[in-house]
């Protein structure tokens, strides 16, 4: 059976309600489309890193990133309002770039393996 620790339920509560702020609450038109894709949370609970990554060029990136990094207050306003915890983790938004990297390394697999037919 495995055993799950606090930080990690509470990282998944913290991963669905900042996304669902993003998705409905914010109202910035520098938002781009953003997906959560998971929330590093500190030993005491006190720092949420939010590692999200967005659809589209690297300036829409950016602007993303910008909006985000400036709504973090409200983000973290809302998430005190929304989850029963005695003291609501300062929210920090990441640009997560694992999609990018595995659908390149795949492309240079591919040139460098034969393909089989």
């Amino acid at each position: 059976m495995k055993r799950f620790h606090r930080s990690d339920r509470v990282s998944e509560e913290i991963m669905k309600e900042v996304s669902a702020i993003i998705r409905n609450d914010m109202k910035d038109p520098r938002l781009g489309f953003v997906s959560v894709m998971r929330v590093a949370l500190s030993r005491d609970l006190k720092h949420a890193t939010v590692y999200f990554s967005v659809y589209g060029s690297d300036d829409e990136k950016k602007n993303t990133h910008t909006a985000l990094t400036c709504g973090a207050g409200f983000v973290r306003s809302l998430l005190a309002k929304r989850l029963k915890l005695r003291y609501t983790p300062e929210v920090i938004f990441r640009l997560d770039n694992s999609i990018e990297r595995g659908i390149r390394i795949n492309s240079l697999l591919r040139k460098v393996l034969p393909e089989d037919d």
